[in-house]
Parts: C-alpha cells; sequence; structure tokens
C-alpha cells in the first residue's frame, strides 16, 4: 500500500523533510495520492510535520516498525497497541513461534512489572519492548539475564545522553532519585532437562512520558532529553543487549552493575516470610544475588524487593 511506502520512506530519512512531489516521484504517483496517504496516516496517530513548501517528515517521537534495526536472524512484531509484550511473547512462544523474536509496541494496556506489579504504558511517550531468545541452558546459568539487561540500558542512556543512570537491585533503572525504567525477566523452562527453553526480556522505559498516575508520580520520571529519539534509544539499547548476551561476559556485566549500584553500602529493607529486616547491602555475587548484612549475620537475596533509605 502506498500509505505503508511512504511510511517507510520518511522513517529512513528521519535526517530531513521530504516534499510531496519528490515522494509522488519515487513511487510513481500523484501528489494528490501522497497527500491522501499521509492524512490516512495521521488518522491512525502516527504524527507527520508539514508545511507549505517545508515537505512531510516524522515526528521526532513516533516509533514505527520501520525504526527497528536488527539482524535479520531476529523475526519483529510491531504492535500499535497490545496488552504486554511479555504476555505477547508468551503467547507467540505457546503457540509454535521459534527462533528469536522481538516485540515492540507503541503502549501497552497492561504493562507488566514484578510481583505482578503493572508498568505504566501510555501511547507514543516511552519505549516498551520484549527481546526473546532461546539460551538452552540450565536455569542457574540464565539468572544473571536480568543484570545483563539492566547493563545494557545503562549503556545505551550514557551513550545518547548526558544522563546518569543508576541501578536498584534487582531490575530498576534510577536517574536521580525516581525510577525511569523497569526490566522484567521470564524463563520457559523444560522441567524434565532442567533447561530453559527460552528466555523472555521485557524491558520498559519512560523517554518523555510527562504525566504519571497519582499512585507512581513521586517516584517516576523519564529521562527528558530532546536530543533523543524513541528510535534512537531503541536499537542503541537492542545493540548492547545481543552485544552482551552473545559475549556472555559475566564479570564485565557485574562490574559495570555493580558500579551504577543504587544500593551497595546502603541500608535497606526487605521482607522475608512475612516479616521485614533492616540490612546494609554489601556485595551482588556472580549470580546477581544481592548480599546483605543483618544483624543475625550475611545473607544473598535471590529474588524479591527491597526499598532503599537514601
Amino acid at each position: 500500500m502506498l500509505k505503508e511506502d511512504i511510511l517507510k520512506e520518511l522513517a529512513h530519512n528521519r535526517a530531513r523533510s521530504l516534499s510531496g512531489q519528490a515522494l509522488a516521484d519515487t513511487f510513481g504517483v500523484s501528489r494528490n495520492a501522497v497527500w491522501k496517504a499521509v492524512k490516512a496516516l495521521e488518522g491512525e496517530g502516527i504524527e507527520i510535520e508539514a508545511g507549505t513548501n517545508k515537505g512531510y517528515r516524522l515526528a521526532p517521537q513516533v516509533l514505527t516498525r520501520f525504526d527497528v534495526d536488527v539482524p535479520a536472524d531476529i523475526k519483529v512484531f510491531f504492535y500499535e497497541s497490545i496488552d504486554s509484550t511479555n504476555t505477547q511473547a508468551k503467547r507467540l512462544l505457546a503457540a509454535g513461534e521459534q527462533g528469536k523474536i522481538l516485540l515492540v509496541a507503541n503502549e501497552q494496556t497492561a504493562g507488566r512489572g514484578r510481583c505482578g506489579r503493572s508498568f505504566y504504558s501510555p501511547k507514543q511517550t516511552g519505549l516498551y519492548f520484549s527481546y526473546v531468545f532461546h539460551p538452552g541452558a540450565s536455569v542457574s546459568d540464565t539468572v544473571w539475564i536480568t543484570t545483563a539487561a539492566a547493563v545494557a540500558v545503562m549503556r545505551a542512556i550514557e551513550r545518547l545522553t548526558p544522563l546518569k543512570p543508576a541501578v536498584k537491585w534487582v531490575n530498576d533503572i534510577y536517574i536521580g532519585e525516581k525510577k525511569v525504567c523497569g526490566i522484567l525477566t521470564e524463563a520457559v523452562s523444560d522441567f524434565e532437562s532442567g533447561t530453559v527453553e527460552s528466555v523472555v526480556i521485557g524491558i520498559g522505559i519512560n523517554v518523555n512520558t510527562a504525566d504519571f498516575p497519582e499512585e507512581i508520580s513521586e517516584r517516576a520520571a523519564s529521562l527528558n532529553d530532546s536530543a533523543l529519539t524513541r528510535a534512537a534509544l531503541l536499537n542503541a539499547v537492542l545493540k548492547e543487549l545481543l552485544i552482551i548476551c552473545a559475549q556472555k561476559d559475566n564479570e564485565e556485566v557485574l562490574k559495570e552493575y555493580k558500579a551504577h549500584s543504587l544500593v551497595l553500602g546502603k541500608q535497606i529493607s526487605f521482607t522475608r516470610g512475612g516479616e521485614t529486616y533492616e540490612a546494609t547491602a554489601v556485595d551482588i555475587d556472580e549470580q546477581g544475588g544481592l548480599v546483605v548484612r543483618t544483624a543475625q549475620g550475611e545473607q544473598t537475596l535471590n529474588s524479591g524487593e527491597i526499598s532503599v533509605f537514601f
């Protein structure tokens, strides 16, 4: 369809405006046909900047499937709106989808976080995606993946912005004292063989979300870098994530994770067995577990939530 061709052309030429005549010449149609196609795209919620003698260009924060830059062996699914990219990924796996896949959404209506929490995912203001791969490893060999994903996100933010991200164990990325990103890693296991068949890494980043629900407004924030586009950030995170997953260099990943930790050396609280404890976070072990020191001695937290006394 012409509108799809035009959308692709605009996505591949983000640095400049394309005139209606240039688009008409490219696709062998009339300028009126181009205008109608542009209006149809706008009717679907795709913001296109246009003006007399200025041509057409996608608004900076528009994200399309044509913006996704991944190797050919990764199958891409793009959704304008979905309940949750992680949930949809597991549906696809259950239906027999194989190989590496990437799911990207412009909006999530039921975005998910850890411990059954929701992740606020409004249209066009954040990045919401899930990457699925098949490590064929034991469960114990894949517990570092959430740590690796956090490092990939922080590398991308640091490369594209002047911001200084930090990580709150185990899966939240912060700027200052507010959360800008959450990561949810889920494994699909073969219990007979004891191996992980598939790993779903879900990442949600608040890029330029301005208004948050009242219940999270005090602790949530966005990157809010005017020079940063969602397309650039998505591809930067994916590039870093694929590098880390291919190298499986746990030592370097752990070193970076520790260097960006919000919790090491801090007083924290955690809940175990219905009881709340206060402790000092002293280390992160090779599998990503948080080593804490309580009045009763040291122990390692491998799951759960903590609160940090900033």
